[in-house]
């Protein structure tokens, strides 16, 4: 079993599509380890966000990830990562395939509803960044 980060962002806390976005992962097969919700301050989205730091959409991403809350969560499955990466979608909804959440439930490539680590290597760090490793729950075998 594998551990990956994804964070429902402020666009689809706000448009109160958090519990659709749940379900849609865990009839997708992921176990929900940990959840919570959080605003982050413009601090945090900057450490979060650091790889993107040169990006010329650095600024408006912590801009909107720091715009309401969000919900952090870590989710269990054979092969998380990547699963996860298919059962959202592309970044753009538009370019996104039937079915996947930011199809179903983003707003735009800007507003795209969810969050999902890239990388193992990525999901530890993520993971960590909002889950000290007590406040998880136990790998299921």
């Amino acid at each position: 079993m594998e551990q990956t980060l994804a964070i429902i962002k402020p666009d689809a806390v706000e448009g109160r599509r958090s519990g659709e976005i749940l379900n849609h992962l865990e009839k997708a097969g992921f176990r929900l380890r940990a959840l919570r919700m959080t605003h982050l301050t413009r601090e945090q989205a900057e450490a979060f966000y650091a790889v993107h730091r040169e990006r010329p959409f650095f600024s408006s991403l912590v801009s909107f990830m720091t715009s309401g809350p969000c919900i952090p969560l870590v989710l269990e499955s054979d092969g998380a990562v990547e699963r996860l990466r298919e059962v959202i979608g592309a970044t753009d909804p538009a370019e996104a395939e039937e079915g996947t959440v930011r199809r179903l439930y983003a707003e735009s490539k800007e507003r795209n509803a969810i969050h999902a680590s890239d990388s193992r290597e990525n999901a530890r760090d993520e993971i960590s960044f909002f889950f000290p490793r007590s406040t998880l729950l136990p790998t299921l075998g």
